[in-house]
């Protein structure tokens, strides 16, 4: 139990790897210098005695300071997921590695440069340059330079979301196999189910190569997710409707691609549900948190749905050159776009006159643009948002308010502004009408 206890306590350590870079720098300093005295490398390539002096010099003060920089951004990226996610995270991020490497590899050089100064020899002929632990020195400052680089991408990428979470995962998976390693026996799903390799979400899917595979064996394949969709490993992910002899499950499954989170490259919903996220954030405190981010989160669902709202929308079946039938794939509908962008913000903002007022001018501008055969899922939407906004509000006055469409939540509706140009119908106002007498 001892051994395992320590064995644990420097699995978990942050100082480990950084200690170990630490003395694997003075063995190499120490070496290079007992191996260099002055005359491996000339000193056209290092520069005098006052200029090494002066490289090292300015190498270990930069490689303090980046030291204490990515220690800085460890700190912060704990703080952040201990208040964004939870803080039993913190030890999953403290036995990161590549964080752990960056820190041994700046503290390294530093100390490598420190080693190193202390046996260059200025004298009045030009003194003794230890050419190869200055060159050394010069070449894990680019390294630096370029893992710095990395390391700020890395520590961003990890911040996020899917890769805390996979991470978490990752961890409990390997844990699961080493105390249950008997995986049970395979379920029997049948040769016509294609099974997904691994898991992850489905992020993009080759609809071209799925028809032509589809073709050439002489079957129809029915993909069972949508795009954007979390897919468990070994959960069936194609099924092949007639004689799958012909096809490589492999190819199959390769054709479907699998990432740790959405993106947008095929998930056009990824985008709403990223802006409904932050409407709805925005007034996760109450309807009256932060309506106007609300509202310019309203703004672009508006406009994205206005643009949607006419288009032709793919049927998600697809079919080869001959009109055969091919594939057929789970694909949103205009009624999932309208819900997927009002049903959430509607619930959490009908409280707020200028949220509701905004969603009511959406909706209505919608229902002027759609066509007659997409207006029943708008309609209904108009009918759950005045239902809301009736409910919260206080008085009759503000309930009669809440449902006033208006394209600034509060600010633009037509009883608030200069009245427009006259229709034909209406006879134009006096020169004296509005001013006093």
């Amino acid at each position: 139990m001892r051994r395992f206890r320590l064995s644990h306590y420097l699995k978990t350590s942050l100082w480990l790897v950084p200690l170990l870079c630490v003395l694997g720098a003075i063995v190499l300093s120490l070496t290079l210098t007992a191996v260099d005295d002055g005359s491996l490398v000339p000193q056209s390539v290092t520069g005098d005695a006052t200029a090494a002096l002066q490289i090292l010099y300015l190498i270990a003060f930069a490689m303090l300071t980046l030291t204490g920089l990515v220690l800085s951004l460890l700190v912060v990226a704990v703080q952040l997921a201990m208040g964004t996610f939870s803080p039993r995270i913190v030890r999953q991020i403290l036995q990161d590695r590549p964080s752990q490497a960056a820190i041994g590899l700046f503290a390294g050089t530093f100390t490598h440069a420190l080693l190193s100064m202390r046996h260059v020899r200025t004298t009045p002929e030009g003194g003794t340059v230890p050419g190869l632990a200055v060159v050394v020195a010069i070449v894990l400052v680019l390294g630096c330079i370029g893992t710095l680089v990395w390391y700020l991408n890395h520590i961003a990428q990890s911040l996020r979301t899917a890769a805390l979470v996979g991470w978490v995962a990752r961890d409990t998976v390997t844990t699961l196999d080493h105390v249950y390693p008997d995986q049970g026996t395979d379920p029997d799903t049948g040769p016509d189910l294609v099974l997904a390799p691994r898991s992850g979400v489905v992020f993009e899917v080759g609809h071209d190569r799925l028809v032509a595979q589809a073709r050439e064996a002489g079957c129809c394949l029915e993909l069972l997710w949508a795009v954007g969709d979390f897919v468990p490993t070994g959960a069936p992910l194609v099924r092949v409707v007639g004689d799958p002899a012909g096809l490589s499950p492999k190819r199959v499954a390769g054709s479907v691609v699998l990432g740790p989170e959405r993106t947008l490259n095929q998930d056009v919903a990824y985008g709403i549900r990223m802006l409904v996220d932050i409407a709805v954030r925005s007034l996760s405190s109450g309807p009256f948190d932060d309506p106007t981010t609300t509202v310019q989160a309203i703004d672009r669902l508006h406009d994205i749905l206005r643009q949607i709202a006419r288009r032709p929308l793919h049927s998600g079946r697809y079919r080869d050159a001959a009109g055969m039938l091919r594939l057929v794939a789970p694909t949103m509908q205009w009624e999932g776009f309208v819900r997927l962008a009002f049903d959430e913000l509607r619930q959490a903002g009908a409280g707020s006159p200028q949220v509701s007022r905004r969603l009511r001018s959406a909706l209505d501008d919608l229902l002027a643009v759609a066509p007659p055969d997409r207006r029943p899922p708008l309609e209904r939407q108009l009918a759950l948002l005045a239902e809301l906004a009736a409910a919260a509000a206080p008085s009759d006055a503000d309930r009669e308010a809440a449902t006033v469409p208006d394209p600034s939540g509060i600010g633009s509706a037509a009883e608030l502004v200069t009245a427009g140009v006259p229709s034909p119908a209406r006879p134009p106002r006096r020169a004296t009408e509005g001013h006093p007498r």
